[in-house]
């Protein structure tokens, strides 16, 4: 089977009409909510790093 790159490029853009794009404002509310989740677990693992700390300290009686 021969390959046609013009027969190929035309399938590509068929293809690329079907996408359904994100409108700006739908892009801009998934990177907020996306910083916003990010800084949630940055919280979380700082949080949940010093409890740990706290207690291996406190189990090994490090000063």
């Amino acid at each position: 089977m021969a390959f046609s790159p013009f027969k190929f490029l035309q399938e590509v853009r068929s293809e690329t009409n079907k996408v359904t794009w994100p409108t700006r404002r739908e892009t801009m509310i998934t990177t907020i909510m996306v910083f916003v989740m990010v800084a949630l677990a940055s919280i979380f693992f700082f949080a949940s790093d010093q409890i740990i700390r706290s207690l291996i300290t406190f189990l090994l009686g490090i000063h």
